[in-house]
Order: structure tokens, then sequence, then C-alpha cells
């Protein structure tokens, strides 16, 4: 006698399966983008992890949101490459689901969180969402961020050490 267990299939929020369809169509390399409305939305209710990959620099001096979890992307002044950004990200979200937990990546402006979602769904990773525009949003023609996008536009909670 056989007995077959059906694996159990999480069911992801409509926001993000709405994500997840339009990362395909674009063949992005993970499971898609959030903007920060939405992503602050999924943490409230429980049903994402936010996670920060900016510097503890940029966390400390530029703020950061509460609850959020910090793992680097890259380190220091000169943004080296953190090597052990999978193994890392994995070590803080293990109670969550390991793996297959919902995790949102933030950093600047939704380009280093990006390259960190890839990696992170290379590693296996089966729900790693970018938090599009990141936390300050993009560099405005007067060389500033924050006046039309990023968490902090949307005045989203945060906190400055």
């Amino acid at each position: 006698m056989s007995v077959e267990v059906e694996e159990e299939v999480i069911a992801l929020p409509e926001a993000l399966e709405q994500a997840r369809a339009s990362a395909a169509e674009s063949n992005l390399p993970y499971a898609g983008g959030v903007r920060p409305p939405v992503a602050w939305d999924l943490v409230q209710k429980g049903q994402a992890v936010l996670v920060d990959v900016r510097s503890g620099e940029e966390r400390k001096f530029v703020g950061h949101v509460p609850c959020s979890q910090h793992v680097a992307w890259a380190t220091g002044t000169a943004l080296t490459r953190n090597p052990r950004f999978v193994r890392e990200l994995e070590a803080k979200v293990a109670k969550d689901g390991g793996k297959d937990a919902v995790v949102l990546l933030l950093c600047r402006s939704g380009k280093r969180s990006a390259l960190a979602a890839e990696a992170a769904a290379k590693a296996g990773f089966t729900n790693v969402f970018n938090v599009l525009e990141g936390f300050e949003g993009e560099i405005d023609a007067q060389q500033h961020r924050g006046g039309s996008d990023g968490w902090r536009f949307h005045r989203l909670p945060w906190v400055q050490d």
C-alpha cells in the first residue's frame, strides 16, 4: 500500500500573485516586485518578512523600517559585496519558512535589492520579492532622492538611530 503525501502549496496574497505574474511576463529571475505601500501592508498583516539589504551605515544614518530584518547585500562605504549574503538571509528567515518564506527585500532605490533577490532566487528562495522604489527613491534632476517615490516619500513608518 502506498500513501501519497500532497505538498502543501502556500497561497500568496493577491498582490504577490500579481507581482509574480508580472515578473514572469518580464522574465525576471526572481518572484517579482511590489511598491512600498503594498510591502508595508503585507508586513503589517504578517504575510511577509521585510529584509533591509542596505549597509549598516545606511540604516544607522539614513533610517530604517521598524521591525525589518537586516542582511547587508554590500558593506562599507565602498559597498563591497557580502559573500555570505544568502547564508545570512537564510538564517534570518529560518523561523519564517526558510527558503519558502515570503521575503521582501529593500534597499535605497530598488536596484541592489533586485540583485539580492536574483541571488536569493538562484540559491533556491521561492518567494523573494523586491521592494520597488527602495527606501529613499530614485535620484531626480536636482540630485535629490525622495521627491517622487520611495518608502519615505509614501510616508510609511521609519525610524532613525
